[in-house]
Order: C-alpha cells, then sequence, then structure tokens
C-alpha cells in the first residue's frame, strides 16, 4: 500500500478544485514553463515530472 505524502494535499486540492476540467497536454506545459519560471528552484523537479509524464507508454526493457 502506498503512503501518504505531503504533496498528496496538493493534489487532492487541483483534483478538487479542477478535476472535471480537459486540459491539453500543451496547456500543462506552459503552466509548468511558467511556474519555472516563478521558481526556478523547482526546475529539476519539474524537469523529471514532465520526462516521466511524456515517457508513460515507453516500454520497460
Amino acid at each position: 500500500m502506498w503512503g501518504v505524502y505531503f504533496t498528496d494535499r496538493g493534489i487532492e486540492e487541483l483534483e478538487a478544485r479542477r478535476g472535471d476540467e480537459d486540459v491539453t497536454f500543451a496547456w500543462l506545459a506552459e503552466q509548468l514553463r511558467t511556474f519555472v519560471d516563478l521558481n526556478p528552484e523547482f526546475e529539476t523537479p519539474v524537469e523529471r515530472l514532465a520526462t516521466w509524464l511524456a515517457r508513460l507508454d515507453d516500454d520497460e526493457d
């Protein structure tokens, strides 16, 4: 079973506030760029998240 992390609160808020909306990956990419521009200290984690999302369908070797 997965543990509950502090970040789950933010994820739960996102789902509660915007969970019914449809977004494109282009929109998401733009929001991530804006976030990193405003918060450059989060560049590495955002880059890792974006790469992970981009490669979800890749076959694992």
